[in-house]
């Protein structure tokens, strides 16, 4: 299909005159169009959760979340993988981000970089892409070259693949194992998928990398207990999710928080079983750093 006749190239008759609308109009317009999106993103749900389920068999054997795009797809990616780092205290090398054209790109535009199969085969080949690893492709148009390159490559090593897209019968989702294609429908601005398309894409691997660590045991009841307490707030959230868990006082909190290095997770098991550091290391390490299995078996 020529890129002029896909869905998020085409006109939207609802902003046909938005450039003259009142500036509360065009907010609500605006705000009408991008409701939406969770509509759309709900008709994906069952391709979402086989995603997650998929991808943290692949994470839990060592792999790789590695997400890979261009333009606004491609930023969004490396979002996603720089942000899981400081949220779960991931090692930054388990979650990568690659946008076509390299690490400028994320500020300005590196042309005819997204037109290149070869470059997302060659990108994926410099990490050494392996059997345990998951690839994300990323495109709103459902064809940039450099995803469908990457991805088929990806598939060639036996990564699993999936890909996002927001047009139906995406290029992109025929060459992934599992392929999710949110329609959002034309954007406000003409062609502006930073728009819905974005917010769509954002959602849907908030989803997919939140699920994925929640598998992992990063996750205990509703709170995140691998928080790396680097900062004055971040030491107090660390307080709040051990007393709110636990239910002992934020002072005792900050205690067992120190007993136990910083490690939130492991101050939870030390207040709930009144265990030393040691007692409920080995805990852990048996239910492979899950809290809540750890708690369930005691």
């Amino acid at each position: 299909m020529e890129i002029k006749n896909l869905v998020t190239e085409t006109r939207n008759p609802a902003t046909t005159h938005i450039d003259t609308m009142s500036t509360l109009n065009m907010v609500k317009t605006i705000n009408a169009e991008d409701q939406k999106v969770a509509q759309a993103v709900a008709l994906t749900e069952k391709q979402i959760a086989l995603a997650i389920d998929e991808a943290a068999k692949r994470y839990a054997q060592g792999g790789r979340l590695v997400y890979m795009g261009a333009g606004t797809s491609g930023r969004l990616g490396v979002l996603d993988a720089a942000e899981l780092m400081p949220t779960y205290g991931i090692k930054p090398e388990r979650a990568v981000g690659l946008i076509a054209g390299g690490k400028g790109a994320m500020f300005s535009a590196v042309e005819g970089a997204e037109d290149s199969t070869v470059l997302g085969s060659t990108d994926l080949n410099k990490i050494k892409i392996a059997i345990n690893d998951v690839v994300i492709g990323l495109a709103a148009s459902g064809r940039t070259p450099y995803v469908v390159g990457g991805l088929e490559y990806a598939k060639k090593k036996g990564a699993l693949t999936i890909a996002v897209a927001c047009v139906p019968n995406s290029v992109i989702g025929q060459a992934a194992e599992i392929a999710i294609e949110a329609v959002v429908g034309p954007e406000v601005v003409t062609g502006s998928t930073r728009m819905k398309a974005g917010t769509a894409q954002k959602m849907i691997l908030n989803m997919i990398s939140t699920g994925v660590m929640i598998k992992q045991g990063k996750v205990y009841q509703n709170v995140m207990i691998d928080v790396q307490p680097t900062n004055a707030k971040l030491v107090d959230r660390a307080c709040r999710i051990i007393s709110e868990t636990t239910s002992v006082t934020t002072e005792e909190a900050l205690a067992y928080l120190k007993q136990a290095d910083n490690k939130v997770d492991l101050a939870i098991i030390m207040a709930k079983t009144k265990k030393d550091k040691n007692a409920a290391g080995k805990l852990l390490t048996r239910y492979h750093g899950n809290v809540s299995r750890v708690l369930q078996g005691e």
